[in-house]
């Protein structure tokens, strides 16, 4: 497990779709998940620092979880299957290990709301270099090539805050 911290928000340049850049704490990798607006807007606002007010779905996931007296310890991007990443986060309650299947965005909103650590298993990394393009069918070949060049040489200092 590598850990990891959001390094901002930004959007894809084919698709306009928001990517969460992950990025390790004692090197130069990262790691961008592609996310929907609404997960994209939770991220942004934790990292912002912004109140709403009222509680947002990760805030009131927070309330709860203090309330059942609990502590996230971290959260984990374990799989990436399909172009799909897969995540858990990781509680304890009262001595318990509890563990909860969750979509990256959800666990990484989590996380930065509880301050808890992001980590990523290696092999995540690693399948994130050999991701699909979207819509292969409707990007030319340039455009592949453009994309794929992209993806290969992406670096955090790359990307800002939305």
């Amino acid at each position: 497990m590598i850990e990891m911290k959001v390094e901002g928000l930004t959007l894809d340049p084919l698709t306009n779709m928001p990517i969460i850049i992950l990025k390790d704490l004692s090197s130069d990798k990262a790691l961008p998940i592609w996310v929907g607006y609404f997960e994209a807007n939770a991220i942004a606002l934790e990292i912002e620092k912004i109140n709403t007010p009222r509680p947002m779905t990760h805030d009131l996931l927070s309330s709860m979880i203090s309330s059942l007296q609990a502590t996230v310890k971290h959260v984990l991007v374990n799989d990436l299957k399909d172009n799909t990443f897969f995540a858990a986060i990781s509680m304890d309650q009262n001595g318990s290990d509890i563990t909860i299947d969750s979509r990256p965005s959800d666990a990484i909103a989590l996380a930065l709301r509880t301050n808890s650590p992001i980590f990523v298993e290696e092999k995540v990394i690693e399948a994130a270099k050999s991701l699909d393009l979207p819509d292969p069918d409707k990007i030319q070949s340039k455009e592949k090539q453009q994309w794929k060049d992209w993806i290969t040489s992406i670096k955090p200092q790359d990307f800002g805050k939305l």
